[in-house]
């Protein structure tokens, strides 16, 4: 694949589409204390529109940072058929980042345990963390960078809640299970269609995936397809689902872990609880109109 091309000139409309991005990672990195002074970062990089925009961001923040960090670039080249091996390590080279390509047949593992026509992204999933956290030990890297944005997060809060029962998500910022490295995802603040939109106007060499690219019937993709079309009849239903992933009411939700419910009592303070009743109907700011004491009944006669 010719990777050869004239230098971009970016448009005002990119340009601005590009500091926006910016400040969204930027404060996302500020927000959940992501990156400090002396950390190397791994930046998981798989070819995608996702983790293109994630090193670019990270590269010029890094340029203006109030701190000194590292940055390390990783391909995981897993070996699928026809994947063209030479476009990361020449787009790499390019930009000027130190950078990692590690070779891992896990596609071959993939396809022999994972019967035709069922989902292969959990298993890939786990053997490439696996793979990600050996490198990271490897070089020294204590900070690992992932390219999932917003969207993805509320994405995963649906299949927890949908098929599994829990009402999680994927966080910015997590510490690995054995305790090692601190997993970061600066693009948190990102929307996808913005993404989308700059890696279309910078022209990234994208690498298509093979295994769970592929597949059409994963509930990943059938909540991606309810989500848009909630944006569509109702614009800004991703923000405010991931807005409210920020303002959690322990107190109106049903986890006895998290809220002492059984020794709730009248009397108690309400800012304990973050409010009463009153909660389920709050009055739009200027909405002076108040609901009558008694309700009158509306007797129906068959």
């Amino acid at each position: 694949m010719p990777l050869e091309r004239a230098p971009l000139e970016l448009s005002n409309t990119l340009l601005r589409l590009r500091k926006r991005l910016e400040s969204q990672a930027g404060k996302a990195i500020a927000d959940y204390n992501m990156i400090e002074d002396g950390d190397t970062v791994l930046v998981c990089i798989s070819g995608g529109k996702d983790s293109y925009t994630l090193l670019s961001l990270l590269m010029a923040l890094r340029e203006r940072a109030p701190v000194d960090f590292r940055l390390i670039a990783m391909n995981l080249d897993q070996k699928q058929p026809g994947y063209p091996a030479d476009v990361l390590p020449r787009y790499l080279t390019k930009i000027g980042v130190d950078y990692r390509i590690v070779e891992r047949d896990t596609y071959s593992v993939v396809k022999s345990k994972i019967p035709e026509g069922k989902t292969t992204c959990s298993l890939c999933s786990r053997l490439r963390r696996g793979i990600i956290y050996r490198t990271a030990k490897e070089i020294g890297a204590n900070k690992i960078a992932l390219g999932h944005h917003r969207d993805d997060i509320v994405h995963t809060l649906f299949l927890n809640l949908f098929f599994a029962g829990q009402l999680k998500a994927m966080p910015p910022k997590l510490v690995t299970d054995d305790g090692v490295h601190v997993v970061i995802r600066p693009l948190a603040y990102c929307g996808e269609a913005d993404i989308a939109r700059f890696a279309r106007g910078m022209d990234y060499p994208i690498i298509p995936c093979n295994l769970c690219g592929s597949q059409d019937n994963l509930q990943r993709q059938k909540i991606r397809e309810m989500m848009a079309d909630w944006d569509r009849r109702y614009p800004g239903r991703t923000e405010s689902v991931f807005s409210a992933l920020q303002k959690i009411v322990p107190s109106h939700l049903a986890d006895q872990t998290l809220f002492d419910f059984k020794d709730l009592r009248p009397g108690t303070e309400l800012t304990t609880m973050a409010g009463g009743d009153s909660v389920f109907d709050p009055q739009p700011p200027g909405d002076r109109c108040s609901s009558p004491e008694i309700i009158p009944l509306q007797v129906v006669r068959r």
